[in-house]
């Protein structure tokens, strides 16, 4: 698999927000999103075998590791072995992914958390994926304005969603407005700042 990087942290976002980390964060993107803040994880990265990344995980002995990219799903063949040794240490898993990629093979190791891409973002993801969300994934809108909130409130009201659902504001945004209208019109979600830009940590 082409990987970017593995390092610790703490999880700035979703169910498991502040929760200590392994990122295991894969290269190789399918979208160019305008938000995106790893960009150096689009292309490149080396080529490593499953055997290596373990052997830097158990070296850390994470209770948690998040596969992230890029797009990790362009990758799922060479991922599924590397998830089942981590599911048998009994190590818990998420996955980001950017909703363009059919998750289902990965789903027996893992909770997924799909980014819904808002208009803002320049890119789409396929909101047919909405079905196959479980209680134990998540779904996640970065929203930068009105239009984005808008957005997202029509996919939730017509995409029944079985997990939770995050707003997490593009950082640096106005949020009041963001606030407001989640309130305003009483959306079933959380509201989520990015806790790790919030700390400056990685």
């Amino acid at each position: 698999m082409k990987l970017a990087e593995i390092f610790s942290s703490l999880q700035g976002e979703g169910v498991r927000q502040g929760a200590p980390c392994l990122f295991v964060r894969l290269s190789g993107c399918n979208l160019s999103c305008r938000w995106c803040d790893t960009r150096e994880a689009l292309t490149g990265g080396t080529e490593v075998s499953e055997d290596v990344v373990l052997e830097q995980c158990w070296r850390q002995n994470p209770r948690y590791v998040c596969i992230t990219g890029g797009e990790p799903l362009l990758q799922t063949e060479a991922l599924l072995p590397l998830l089942l040794s981590l599911q048998k240490r009994g190590i818990a898993i998420d996955i980001e992914t950017n909703g363009t990629i059919d998750f289902t093979p990965v789903q027996p190791y893992a909770s997924v958390c799909m980014d819904v891409k808002c208009p803002s973002s320049g890119e789409r993801s396929d909101l047919s994926l909405l079905a196959k969300i479980r209680p134990e994934d998540s779904v996640k809108f970065v929203v930068a304005d009105l239009a984005d909130c808008r957005f997202a409130h029509e996919v939730i009201d017509s995409h029944p969603i079985a997990g939770p659902v995050f707003f997490s504001p593009v950082f640096g945004a106005d949020t009041e407005p963001l606030v407001r209208y989640i309130l305003k019109n009483n959306l079933p979600v959380r509201f989520q700042v990015q806790l790790h830009k919030v700390l400056g940590v990685k």
